[in-house]
């Protein structure tokens, strides 16, 4: 469930008109639904808290927008964070230092020793030398780092192969065949406090038998690591939970996550950590935007909209789907292509698909661009980067601003030995 919907015969975010935002803030633009993400929140929360100690931590890089991290830190969450400027806005969103847990396969040792001075909750650690390094960086600070060992199940996820995370031939996580030994050897460091085993196998995923399997073969591993001696307090579960972008999709519910991880780790005895990251988001948002033109083709119209690939990436990166809807709906459905104004072919959202009519002028929302929209935008073809809007009942903030070329390129410099 959202809170987009239409009344009066054009949509809303809440209570406030997307024309409104379109005609005071411009387009294209993003749209997020406080209610929703406080929804979606708590849903997830509900779900998973049949676990008797969980932790949920919101996977910063789906929406790392500060208002709607404020959001969810008001909600108890914490962060999953993958990079070092990630961590800062985390904590700047108010989300506590303790709550955070530091995951990517390239974490810098610059990144490993503010994270260390911040003092982070958890460290998952991809590879061996990497512990290594942060048990170092952190016995010459005086500290112990908390950390897990994420291990590579390799289970297949069933998801497109660019969000795959969990297979053998992914770059993440150490094989799980390797695991008990390299735990040991890790453990043994001085600097480094190593309490459990993380795993995440993929993201948008629409069955949960793959995250079975994963996590029996994980609590396979934490029987054998207790039995060579290691006291295993924490295992972080990973995220990945899918959402539906299609009419009719069905995805698993929170609680069928819940259910199904509270089967699997009855007798483990550890704090499960969750990290969600579009099942909160995604359906929170939209991309809100403008047609300039409806280009006649050979087989059929190209709608071009001022949004493009640079704005909203996942279609020309995984072909993927984003529902469109006219803000005005007249009932009436056109079959056309859609398409931004970037130079590029692969510049597009939609081809050969039936929507609603429309024409220039009118506006439409690519929906549920909640998570990975704004945060994978970019100024290619020197395009503003897409400004933010947060919604609240019958009142809406500008989140972040529309960043002109002008301002990018004043950052810009021209080498003094041109002419």
């Amino acid at each position: 469930m959202d809170h987009f919907h239409y009344r009066d015969g054009q949509m809303f975010c809440e209570d406030v008109a997307l024309e409104r935002i379109a005609a005071e803030v411009g387009t294209p633009v993003y749209v997020y639904s406080q209610a929703t993400l406080e929804r979606h929140a708590r849903v997830f929360r509900e779900g998973v808290g049949v676990l008797p100690r969980v932790h949920c931590a919101f996977a910063i890089k789906a929406n790392p927008n500060l208002g709607v991290l404020r959001v969810l830190a008001n909600q108890g969450y914490g962060a999953d964070v993958v990079s070092g400027g990630e961590m800062v806005r985390a904590l700047a969103a108010g989300m506590k230092a303790k709550d955070i847990l530091f995951s990517g396969v390239g974490k810098t040792q610059t990144e490993l020793a503010a994270a260390l001075d911040a003092g982070i909750g958890q460290f998952n650690l991809e590879h061996e030398p990497e512990g290594i390094a942060l048990a170092a960086i952190a016995q010459e600070k005086g500290l112990s780092a908390p950390a897990v060992l994420r291990v590579n199940p390799d289970v297949d996820a069933g998801t497109h192969a660019k969000i795959s995370t969990g297979l053998a031939e992914n770059k993440f996580g150490v094989p799980i065949s390797e695991a008990r030994a390299m735990f040991a050897r890790l453990a043994a460091l001085p600097g480094l406090d190593m309490r459990g085993i993380a795993i995440h196998i993929g993201s948008q995923l629409a069955d949960l038998a793959p995250l079975e399997r994963a996590y029996t073969r994980v609590g396979q591993l934490v029987a054998e690591l207790r039995a060579d001696g290691h006291a295993i307090s924490r295992i972080d579960l990973g995220g990945g939970l899918g959402v539906p972008y299609r009419p009719g999709d069905e995805m698993p519910s929170p609680a069928a996550l819940g259910e199904m991880a509270a089967r699997v780790t009855k007798d483990w005895d550890v704090e499960i950590m969750f990290e969600p990251g579009r099942v909160i988001a995604g359906n929170a948002g939209v991309l809100v935007t403008r047609v300039i033109w409806v280009k006649p083709g050979i087989a059929r119209a190209y709608v071009i909209v001022d949004a493009a690939m640079n704005d909203l990436a996942r279609p020309s990166l995984y072909d993927a789907y984003h529902e469109f809807q006219a803000v005005r709906p007249t009932g009436e459905q056109m079959n056309g292509n859609i398409a931004g104004p970037v130079c590029e072919t692969g510049d597009t959202f939609a081809m050969d698909r039936d929507f609603d009519t429309v024409a220039p002028g009118d506006l439409g929302v690519f929906r549920t661009a909640g998570a990975y929209g704004a945060t994978m935008a970019s100024t290619y073809n020197s395009r503003s980067l897409v400004p933010e809007v947060l919604v609240s009942g019958d009142r809406y903030a500008i989140v972040a601003d529309r960043i002109q070329a002008a301002t990018v390129m004043a950052a810009e410099r021209v080498p003094e030995w041109l002419p």
